[in-house]
């Protein structure tokens, strides 16, 4: 092949374009231009550019508008928790103990854990996974809005969940734009419709991005680095290999989902030897085991109606959960501005009456950050909001029989009692309930980092 022949096909119909621009040149000025005064050469070269630009245009707009955006670019600020080699505490299950090892506590069928002990320092994510982060995922991942991957669930949407949805899709939108937020008040709340394989490949995603920039910081006596990336397409390989039945950590260095020893130590583990044995009850404030009372409890917030912000933060400690069914305030609760009051407390995607309805999902997520109570390593909102996965896998709850993979979640909902904020609240679940993930509008994650991640040179 001789030089110059191969050349892109952008480059080849620019070609042709100016070839067949020559060809109009010479029919509008008779091959010459020459002998024709200068006021009409002005005006047929005035022309003449305009024809170029119409050119230009019918050859390179079609193409641009096929074209899918660069991927996204999203910055997550992550709390960095050392203490290295903490301690393990044990605990059974939702139960309002603490033990210091599973020796000293009592045997029962739900079993003992030693939890909350890590050997290395790692990062969290001060705040969850906004909605306007994952839908910028989404139209990073899924440009042509096929939704191979099993990303969005139709429950996601306005129009099937007015009080809920938080993503609306498109078909007939461009690349890249197939998915929007389902109002403007979506934007800074947790992603609420998570399993872990969705998780894992937004893990992923990160994992094959371009780290930008690194930024360390302190605050409020915590340490933190904040991480710019580019998003990567590619989402099945990574940090976890999704072609297996149980994806792990592949790599001991990038994103990752928080294991749950992770999760815990970063929500629970006092280093300066606060609570029991070192651990808090709820991750905003020490509490007190073996109570029996909620008294040592954090408040619940309020929510403004019309925007879901947080309105009493500054009651302390604070965290979105449900205290209706404790003699306690309603739970947190509001409305997108897209939707009217009906719509909100009557359509459903499961045909429920409103009167079930009302009962069965009481509590909407809030605003992320603005219950303003800090864990002991200086995160937000591990209590109550979203539950949050972590990658950690376990046997089926007892007595289900599965042969499911099952992973621990962490963190209790806006919609639950303030038990399921305590440090003994593991819930299990498949990590591919498709049930669960479309009904349960409460999953959501947080981001971890492992290892001393430099930014790309690239």
């Amino acid at each position: 092949m001789e030089a110059g022949f191969y050349r892109p096909v952008h480059e080849a119909n620019g070609d042709l374009a100016a070839r067949s621009l020559m060809e109009v040149v010479s029919t509008v000025d008779g091959g010459s231009m020459t002998n024709t005064p200068a006021a009409l050469r002005d005006r047929k070269f005035r022309w003449l550019l305009v024809l170029a630009f119409a050119a230009l245009a019918a050859l390179f707009g079609p193409a641009s508008a096929l074209a899918s955006p660069q991927p996204a670019v999203l910055t997550f600020r992550t709390a960095t928790v050392g203490a290295v080699g903490n301690p393990s505490v044990a605990i059974v299950p939702f139960t309002d103990a603490i033990y210091r090892n599973c020796e000293e506590a009592p045997q029962t069928r739900k079993g003992c854990q030693l939890v909350g002990g890590v050997k290395y320092r790692y990062g969290i994510g001060k705040l969850e996974v906004t909605v306007s982060q994952w839908v910028a995922f989404l139209n990073t991942v899924d440009p042509a809005g096929k939704n191979r991957q099993k990303l969005y669930s139709s429950t996601e949407s306005s129009s099937s969940w007015p009080r809920f949805g938080q993503i609306d899709f498109s078909a007939g939108a461009g690349p890249g734009h197939h998915y929007t937020l389902a109002a403007p008040e979506w934007a800074d709340k947790p992603y609420g419709f998570a399993n872990f394989l969705r998780t894992a490949r937004f893990a992923n995603s990160l994992y094959n991005g371009r780290l930008l920039k690194r930024t360390a910081s302190s605050e409020d006596g915590f340490r933190y680095v904040t991480y710019r990336v580019r998003l990567s397409r590619r989402t099945e390989r990574g940090m976890y290999d999704m072609s297996r039945r149980a994806p792990t950590r592949s790599h001991r260095q990038g994103f990752v989902i928080p294991s749950q020893n992770e999760w815990i130590k970063a929500a629970y583990y006092d280093r300066s030897g606060g609570g029991t044995y070192s651990y808090w009850q709820y991750p905003t404030n020490p509490g007190a085991f073996f109570s029996e009372s909620n008294t040592t409890a954090p408040s619940p917030t309020t929510l403004d109606p019309a925007t879901g912000d947080v309105t009493n933060s500054s009651t302390q400690p604070l965290a979105t959960y449900n205290a209706s069914g404790e003699g306690g305030p309603p739970a947190p609760s509001w409305c997108p501005s897209a939707q009217s009051a009906e719509a909100c407390s009557t359509v459903n995607p499961f045909g429920l009456d409103p009167t079930a309805y009302a009962k069965a999902f009481q509590g909407s997520l809030g605003t992320v950050g603005q219950a303003g109570t800090l864990s002991p390593w200086g995160t937000l909102d591990q209590g109550g909001n979203a539950v949050e996965w972590t990658d950690t896998i376990t046997s089926p709850p007892f007595g289900v029989k599965s042969a499911r993979v099952w992973r621990r979640l962490h963190g209790g909902i806006a919609n639950a009692p303030v038990y399921q904020l305590s440090l003994s609240a593991i819930g299990p679940q498949p990590q591919d309930n498709a049930f669960f993930t479309a009904t349960y509008p409460w999953l959501g994650l947080r981001i971890g980092v492992v290892g001393d991640l430099k930014p790309s040179r690239r």
